[in-house]
């Protein structure tokens, strides 16, 4: 690229040309670079890249890690989280924009499987798997035990050993897995799962011998602590050395800090159990003996305040008895009462017979009928009084009456009384009723 010439005659690019140019500037010059910042503004897309800005206190920087560089993080990026990032720096032509096209990504501090352990540590703490209440009781003696790791490692040796030393009596079926490498995890969810279907052991060991963080990384697959948590057996998580502590061992029911320990935690020796069951076995006869004891006491305390049953039977002969002679007394006092309320119904009944009342009831009618006949003549004899009185002052103010006196009712021509000469004119029909009959007359003139 040929550098402008500002005192030579105006060059003219366009946006693309010199996009490009800075993209081949750039790239030439920061083919390899290491950057440190803190992550800002993490997107995850369905593409599964990953795009964030690396910042610090004066400057921000766009940055993409791309799928398969992302898919190989021990540890998840998160907003804030300070990091080491080397890569490529570029320019995206589309958009002008300078960005760090990441290859690698280191924490800053703390190392990446640190980091991991702890980010996945806190999310399932989050979510009460490693809640003590969450976690299952394990049987006293498990009689059928099964182990998941792999069958030529020192883990399994040490752990028969122990445990066959202990309790000879005791089942024990292998499942076979690899314990270290990305397989591992896959593996032992499948055998936590067909343990579980199978049904057989009353418990499942985990387990593997010591190693580096890396080989035991397998420990801390997020997926295998949700297979432990949700498995229906009590699981058992014996893995490494004591110092070794892997998120198996926090979301087991139990964590052994060795594979010979989870056998030592799980069965007792047998000269033990033997000593305890002789021990409660003592316990058991004394504890017979001292209730057959107490027992024998109290039967005896009982039997002294038992009172002789002849005694009781003639005292209950006695009650009877009385009883008797008290019923019998009262029989009769009912008797002597129903048949006096006998006798007593039926004089009530003879003053009551339906004769006698009859002929009480006709005196009655007669008196009655004698008093509503006076009564009635009576009656209309004020009422026919009042009548003539009603009917004399009814005929004095009667209009026929005045008339008999030699007046005349004058009608005009529509049959009104006529008052004044004025509600009539010359020629109108008239008519005049007198004390007996009328006329028909005709207005020849009008006198006011």
């Amino acid at each position: 690229m040929e550098p402008l010439d500002l005192f030579s005659r105006r060059q003219v690019l366009t946006v693309h040309e010199l996009v490009s140019q800075l993209k081949k500037l750039v790239e030439s010059h920061y083919d390899f670079v290491w950057v440190e910042g803190e992550v800002s503004g993490l997107r995850r897309p369905g593409s599964g890249h990953l795009y964030f800005s690396l910042k610090d206190s004066e400057a921000s920087l766009k940055a993409v890690l791309f799928r398969h560089q992302a898919a190989m993080l021990r540890f998840a990026l998160e907003d804030g989280l300070k990091v080491l990032c080397q890569g490529r720096v570029s320019v995206y032509g589309p958009r002008g924009d300078l960005q760090l096209v990441v290859d690698t990504v280191e924490p800053k501090g703390a190392g990446a499987l640190a980091l991991a352990f702890e980010q996945i540590k806190k999310r399932l703490e989050a979510e009460g798997l490693f809640a003590a209440e969450r976690k299952r009781m394990l049987p006293d003696l498990p009689k059928r035990i099964a182990v998941i790791t792999s069958p030529s490692g020192a883990a399994i040796r040490d752990f028969l050993n122990v445990l066959h030393r202990r309790f000879a009596g005791v089942e024990v079926a292998i499942y076979p897995v690899v314990v270290q490498g990305d397989e591992a995890p896959g593996q032992m969810i499948q055998a936590l799962q067909d343990l579980a279907a199978w049904a057989w052991p009353e418990v499942i060991v985990l387990t593997r011998g010591g190693g580096s963080p890396e080989d035991l990384w397998a420990f801390n697959d997020e997926n295998l602590a949700r297979a432990i948590a949700a498995c229906p057996i009590p699981v058992v998580s014996a893995v490494g050395h004591e110092i070794d502590i892997s998120i198996s061992d926090l979301v087991a029911d139990l964590r052994a800090p060795t594979p010979s320990a989870a056998a030592e935690l799980l069965v007792k020796p047998q000269a033990e159990l033997a000593g305890r069951l002789a021990g409660l076995s003592a316990r058991l006869v004394q504890s017979g003996v001292r209730l057959i004891a107490r027992r024998r006491a109290e039967l005896s305390a009982l039997g002294r305040g038992l009172i002789d049953p002849r005694r009781r039977l003639a005292d209950k002969r006695l009650r009877v008895d009385d009883l008797l002679s008290r019923a019998a007394a009262a029989v009769r006092a009912g008797l002597l009462d129903k048949i006096r309320s006998l006798w007593e119904g039926r004089e009530r009944l003879l003053a009551e017979r339906p004769e006698r009342r009859l002929v009480l009831a006709g005196a009655r009618l007669a008196e009655l009928a004698h008093r509503v006949g006076g009564a009635g003549v009576i009656a209309i004899t004020g009422r026919r009084s009042r009548l003539d009185q009603l009917g004399g002052r009814l005929r004095a103010l009667s209009p026929l009456a005045v008339l008999g006196r030699g007046y005349a009712l004058a009608l005009g021509p529509e049959s009104q009384v006529l008052r004044s000469a004025l509600q009539v004119k010359v020629g109108d029909a008239i008519k005049l009723r007198l004390a007996k009959g009328a006329l028909k007359a005709k207005v020849l003139e009008v006198e006011s």
